[in-house]
């Protein structure tokens, strides 16, 4: 699969997006702000005052990792379900795309690629949001940009794969309810996995949220969890991204080319 081509489908994007970058920026700037004012300081302050933080950091500190990477996981899926559907059925753009020299294996990974260039503006803005209210504290608070992408990534490619054989969104929703909010819920985010049930924290390790967010932590906290803590992390996640390209260029070659 050329580069070339997937590169040519993410400037196709950012020729569309640059006219209404504006709209992107203010609700990637607001998004965080309602999110960490309402968890992180509203909510935080009685989590602080009854318990003195979590894990031994201030409830803003703890939350703003988890929300970030949260943040990006739902947006990838966004970016993800609907856009793609739309490429396919709705307005047919993909199979115009297939008839030019870009194949579907570079279509699906312009869009991966695209969908991760998004991410990464919005997690930006969401560590810059979260270390002016003061739930950065590390200056490492930096690397959990990468992280929060690398895990909507996971996310991106599965979903894409998903989306491009759909015949209506009705699933959708379905996948946004019963799958990735409870993800939101018991990855880590709000409060530490160790809180869940024995029974119930294998299965959140299986999550690869769990793995972004406490990659996204350990940075902005400052923390410094083993080198091998890290390298699992790192390789469950490349590793579900390899699965989602591999079954996603499958998906995209026999939706558009069959």
């Amino acid at each position: 699969m050329s580069t070339l081509p997937a590169l040519r489908v993410v400037e196709k994007e950012w020729t569309a997006w640059r006219r209404l970058w504006k709209a992107s920026v203010f609700q990637a700037t607001i998004s965080p702000l309602l999110f960490l004012a309402a968890m992180g300081l509203g909510l935080g302050s009685l989590v602080n005052k009854g318990s003195g933080g979590v894990d031994g950091v201030d409830y803003l500190v703890f939350v703003t990792p988890g929300l970030m990477a949260a943040s990006a996981m739902m947006q990838a899926a966004g970016e993800s379900l609907w856009p793609v559907l739309a490429g396919v059925k709705w307005l047919g753009t993909y199979h115009a795309a297939v008839a030019t020299p870009v194949g579907a294996g570079a279509l699906f990974a312009g869009h991966v690629m695209w969908t991760c260039l998004r991410v990464l503006l919005s997690a930006t803005v969401f560590l810059v949001v979260g270390a002016i209210l003061g739930g950065v504290p590390s200056l490492w608070g930096v690397l959990a940009i990468p992280a929060a992408v690398l895990g909507a990534s996971v996310f991106a490619a599965a979903l894409n794969a998903y989306a491009v054989t759909q015949e209506s969104d009705m699933p959708f929703a379905v996948i946004m309810r019963i799958g990735l909010f409870p993800l939101f819920l018991f990855s880590g985010t709000f409060f530490p996995t160790s809180r869940l049930p024995d029974w119930l924290q294998p299965v959140s390790w299986l999550s690869p949220l769990w793995h972004a967010v406490e990659l996204c932590r350990a940075a902005t906290t400052g923390s410094a969890p083993s080198a091998g803590t890290v390298v699992g992390h790192v390789t469950f996640l490349v590793a579900c991204l390899a699965v989602g390209c591999w079954w996603g260029v499958r998906r995209f070659t026999r939706a558009l080319t069959a």
